[in-house]
């Protein structure tokens, strides 16, 4: 399966959009805390290693590759989420 083909089913994936939803609210509600990029940075993490670790997929594709796509998805979903959540919090001043 060629790279492209596995990248846009990762950022289809509806169970992996919810989490970085998650990660997002979460991280937003405890920067005063734990500040934002690291938190942020290693949840993208977590979530591209946690999901094809545990999920059954029929991809033949090796772990580390779909790790590594994962990275690139989750923080293509993280900066439209983080642009989303930006663009809210102009319009509504």
């Amino acid at each position: 399966m060629p790279l492209i083909d596995v990248l846009t089913t990762q950022l289809t994936d509806l169970f992996r959009i919810g989490l970085i939803v998650a990660l997002v609210y979460t991280t937003l509600r405890n920067a005063a805390v734990t500040g934002q990029v690291l938190p942020l940075a290693c949840g993208v993490l977590f979530v591209a290693v946690i999901i094809p670790a545990t999920m059954q997929t029929n991809s033949a594709e090796p772990l580390l590759r779909l790790v590594g796509v994962g990275v690139v998805a989750n923080a293509i979903i993280l900066a439209v989420v983080l642009g989303l959540w930006t663009a809210y919090l102009r319009f509504r001043r």
